[in-house]
């Protein structure tokens, strides 16, 4: 194997393999001194959420492996943003009525459920779908997952003793915080597929690449699964 494909496949392995790693130790965690923070807020504190909220986003590799997924073979800037307002939608809705609400799920589960998401995103991009006979709404989909991404977080920050008071506009500066780390985190991911896309390794390696991703997210989910167990 020549030595450039050789480097084009060790940096991409190297990559995944530390979102993969990364994944399993913060996904959707909340960081202990921000953790602390939170729970002594006494009520209105939109900045602080909101840069809590991005800060979260920013460093949610699993949130960034399955906008990864996402993005992968989108070309076009009007795609990428439906697609990703369709995640955004999701996420958003159950942030915010999970917390508000007091919706409560087993953080454990909905965690497997979003390592499952990263696992889908990249078993469509192989094109395993189309080779099962199945055409699934890839929209719809992305929505249900960005719905499952919202719900995860919102089972930590409910772990969280946080203060009634001002709490909704506290969460709507969360929420606006994650959309705009998302935004960053995006930004990001973008310009390295726009440069790699301008490479003839892009094609070739992308099989790999997306392999990886799966790998990623049955790391995730198994780790969750693995969680659940001890716990119980």
């Amino acid at each position: 194997m020549p030595a450039n494909i050789r480097n084009n496949l060790s940096v991409i392995a190297g990559c995944l393999f530390f979102l993969c790693s990364a994944s399993c130790c913060f996904a959707h965690g909340v960081a202990q001194s921000d953790a602390s923070y939170i729970q002594t807020v006494q009520g209105v504190a939109f900045i602080p959420y909101l840069y809590l909220g991005a800060k979260h986003m920013v460093t949610g590799y699993d949130h960034l492996l399955f906008l990864a997924g996402v993005i992968f073979f989108l070309y076009r800037l009007k795609d990428v943003a439906l697609y990703v307002s369709m995640f955004a939608l999701g996420h958003s809705t159950t942030l915010m009525l999970g917390v508000l609400a007091g919706i409560h799920a087993n953080p454990y589960i909905v965690d497997a459920i979003i390592g499952l998401s990263v696992v889908y995103k990249a078993f469509e991009n192989l094109g395993g779908f189309m080779r099962l006979g199945l055409q699934l709404d890839t929209r719809l989909m992305v929505l249900v997952f960005g719905l499952a991404h919202g719900f995860g977080l919102s089972t930590k920050l409910q772990t969280l003793t946080l203060s009634r008071e001002g709490l909704v506009v506290n969460m709507i500066g969360f929420n606006i915080g994650v959309e705009l780390g998302q935004l960053a985190a995006l930004s990001i991911l973008l310009a390295g597929f726009t440069v790699w896309r301008s490479t003839r390794s892009f094609i070739r390696d992308a099989y790999l690449a997306n392999v990886l991703i799966m790998a990623a997210g049955f790391a995730l989910f198994g780790y969750q699964l693995a969680g659940y167990v001890q716990a119980a």
